[in-house]
């Protein structure tokens, strides 16, 4: 676990310059990528993520400090696409995909759920899965929970062969739930799950596919779920939504159309390995003046090296939709991507995360959030993370970040990439009441210290601390003098750090590790032994 304690300085948040919220450092082990976030309701200091292939996160003071775990499957495997929910008991549910060794020749064969009773101190193994149809393969899940009955909603695609280019392959939106509590899935006649959407796709996992099902629940039951795919195969793409009354059951006998998708979901940004713009649904079943209200959230092109964060929202739950709405005011054609929204079901606020350029040149990206308060007619937005990066191609950041928010307590969560070293980040942006933001007393000099175990296998610990802002360069170097990771390469608050470095990719032996910031330097030695 690397933990983050800060000296809290309340800037006021302008389009460039610091973020005014206190970034915190959830994890860098396991190069993480993809991940999810959510905050229980019924404990606000209770806070669990996830990122890919198999962390784990838990908080027990509101996202402050973080231990981390890699989950484990022993029937089932673990796969992508970690998906955090909560439910009225505050029990959390990790859905993933599945990596089945036991079924020689599938992979993503299944959508597994494990549950936590304890706050993610621990997740039943290995669980249940939603639906075994092969061998067809089972891709892209989302979940949500129906506060009324505690029911569980799980949507996500299906694959006839993933990957292929052969037309009679297709793909497809599916649904299934769970009546009490992810012990097992309602079978609807044909298997445990039902598909919903009218129009298939490809299985090529680019544009044509059908993807990203994220399902919202509705103040009666509801279920909304809208996805992007092809209206006119390899010409026009789209956001396409389907509805339940009766609890998922019965759908719409044909999708609605919300809107146009300019270039498609999946699309090139620079640095980034891939991207997409997958919408996500929500609805406010909060107790306020949008109650009812449904969302969507998604990102396209508005033309070359210029993608948006786009929203449509409707207040007839889901037959009419408002002209897509621009959140980025940015008025350039710097990139935003990667976005994700939430309700805070207290408040009815709307929240939306994505990366922004706006402010950079080249590569460069910060992380952004918007915020509506009268139901999405307008947003404000700031920047919410301390610094910049750079991402790297080569690098692979999953295919979404995340964000949860309760009763004005939000806990977005996001990758970034420093050097070569991917951390998990997430920002403190309110609190739960009578909780107080810890503030330290600064250091007062620089320090590098040992590494903890040493030698150590594959993980250690090595703390530093700066005495005021500055920019911080951590290297580890072989016995040659070759540079084989870059930990740290950042502007940092004054403070004391905390990091995991992982020697998993590397062979026995001595390596150094060297800190640079200002006129300070040292060196440390720590021994390698598999």
């Amino acid at each position: 676990m690397r933990k983050l304690f800060l000296l809290v300085l309340l800037f006021i948040s302008t389009a460039v310059g610091f973020a005014q919220y206190t970034n915190i450092t959830i994890s860098t082990a396991n190069s993480p990528n993809e991940p999810s976030i959510c905050i229980n309701p019924k404990n606000l200091n209770q806070v669990v993520g996830g990122a890919n292939i198999s962390s784990v996160y838990y908080s027990t003071n509101s996202g402050f400090n973080w231990t981390r775990y890699s989950l484990t499957n022993s029937s089932w495997g673990v796969w992508g696409d970690p998906c955090i929910i909560v439910d009225t008991l505050g029990h959390f549910y990790y859905f993933h995909l599945a990596n089945t060794t036991i079924s020689p020749g599938y992979w993503i064969d299944r959508i597994v759920c494990q549950k936590s009773t304890n706050g993610g101190v621990s997740f039943n193994n290995p669980g249940s899965f939603t639906y075994f149809n092969p061998p067809k393969e089972q891709d892209k899940e989302w979940a949500v929970v129906d506060p009324r009955n505690n029911n569980i909603y799980v949507t996500w695609t299906q694959f006839d062969s993933y990957g292929t280019s052969n037309q009679l392959d297709s793909s497809n939106i599916l649904f299934s739930k769970s009546t009490d509590g992810g012990l097992t899935w309602v079978n609807f006649g044909s298997g445990t799950a039902k598909r919903i959407n009218k129009l298939g796709g490809d299985c090529v996992d680019e544009d044509n596919t059908v993807e990203g099902a994220v399902p919202a629940v509705g103040p009666n039951g509801e279920i909304y779920v809208a996805w992007s795919g092809p209206k006119i195969r390899n010409s026009q793409f789209g956001i396409f939504f389907d509805k339940s009354t009766d609890a998922g059951n019965t759908w719409l006998d044909n999708d609605i159309y919300v809107a146009d998708q300019p270039g498609g979901w999946d699309f090139i940004i620079g640095g980034i390995q891939r991207s997409n713009g997958m919408p996500i649904t929500c609805c406010d079943i909060s107790t306020g003046t949008n109650r009812g209200n449904v969302y969507i959230n998604w990102a396209d092109s508005s033309g070359p090296n210029n993608h948006d964060i786009k929203f449509a929202r409707s207040t007839n739950g889901g037959l009419n939709w408002s002209a897509p709405l621009i959140v980025n005011t940015d008025n350039t054609n710097r990139e935003q991507f990667f976005t994700w929204m939430t309700v805070d079901q207290k408040t009815g606020v709307i929240y939306i995360v994505y990366y922004d350029r706006r402010n950079t040149t080249g590569n460069a990206t910060d992380f952004y959030m918007a915020k509506s308060t009268n139901g999405g007619v307008s947003f404000t937005e700031e920047v919410i993370s301390s610094s910049s990066f750079v991402p790297s191609s080569s690098t692979f950041f999953g295919d979404y970040t995340n964000i949860t928010a309760y009763n004005g307590v939000v806990r977005p969560i996001w990758i970034r990439l420093d050097g070569t070293s991917l951390s998990t980040m997430t920002a403190i942006i309110g609190l739960p009441t009578g909780v107080q933001e810890p503030i330290t007393i600064l250091p007062s000099e620089y320090k590098l210290s040992q590494n903890d175990p040493n030698p150590f296998n594959p993980v250690t610990n090595i703390k530093y601390q700066i005495p005021k802002d500055a920019f911080v360069s951590i290297k580890v170097y072989n016995m040659v003098g070759q540079e084989v990771a870059v930990l740290v390469n950042e502007f940092k608050r004054a403070g004391e750090y905390s990091y995991d470095f992982s020697g998993a990719n590397l062979t026995t032996g001595v390596y150094f590790y060297r800190m640079i910031s200002g006129d300070f330097s040292q060196t440390k030695k720590m021994m390698l032994i598999k």
